[in-house]
């Protein structure tokens, strides 16, 4: 019998893509216009502190095993534990420098910024669902809004239409990447009789915060890859 919790994911996750596809492209062009963002490259965006992590769509991922790949690790926040303990991940991350900024980052200045991942690309532009002040789901168009950059930049029709493009192609290559994450895992657990053990994880997310080693299964194009790691890996990024 399939893991509930995997199914229930799995259909979430559809469902997100459902409504993306629904989601009018003109309507965000006209929000980014409203907003006028103008990047001014204070490297705000760049830091944990602002944004949490750079998480790596496995595109990202294989362009990172060719230009740093001393500097990729199992993404933080591990979806799944199964109930001998073993952490399972939607994809990887970049490290981060102590301090949480972006190892690439210096004085500002990002060294690869022609071969930057696909999240700095569409940045701060999104549209993942999130609740609303009442609780309620309703998508999220801009992050970080007023936090860095300028903003009432006037923006073409025609360029904010290429931006809302580019922000959806993304949402939907991680919606996509997030089901067949689930999908893959779905299939595993049938397979070995496993599941996810709620319990256990939190065990487990104890150990890992207390500095013990674990067992992380990736998820990258389509297949699992294991990896150890401690929490000193992770160091500048807030778990």
């Amino acid at each position: 019998m399939s893991d509930s919790f995997l199914k229930g994911e799995h259909s979430r996750f559809t469902k997100e893509l459902e409504l993306l596809h629904a989601y009018p492209i003109k309507e965000l062009a006209e929000i980014i216009r409203e907003v006028g963002f103008f990047c001014t490259r204070c490297g705000s965006c760049c830091v944990t502190s602002q944004n949490g992590h750079v998480f790596l769509l496995d595109d990202d991922t294989r362009r990172a095993k060719e230009i740093c790949p001393e500097a990729i690790i199992p993404a933080p926040f591990f979806e799944v534990c199964d109930r001998s303990g073993n952490f399972y991940v939607s994809g990887y991350a970049l490290r981060t420098n102590p301090d949480g900024t972006c190892i690439h980052l210096t004085d500002n200045t990002c060294k690869i910024y022609s071969d930057r991942f696909s999240i700095c690309r569409v940045y701060p532009y999104m549209l993942h669902r999130e609740p609303d002040e009442n609780g309620i789901l309703s998508f999220r168009q801009i992050s970080g809004l007023n936090e860095h950059g300028e903003y009432n930049t006037p923006i073409s029709e025609e360029d904010s239409l290429t931006l809302a493009s580019e922000t959806v192609a993304y949402e939907e290559r991680w919606l996509n990447q997030m089901i067949g994450f689930y999908k893959t895992l779905i299939t595993r657990f049938d397979q070995s009789g496993e599941k996810h053990v709620r319990k256990i994880y939190d065990q487990q997310m104890r150990a890992f915060t207390k500095g013990e080693m674990i067992r992380v299964f990736v998820y990258f194009e389509g297949e699992f890859s294991p990896h150890t790691v401690t929490i000193t890996e992770y160091g500048g990024i807030i778990i």
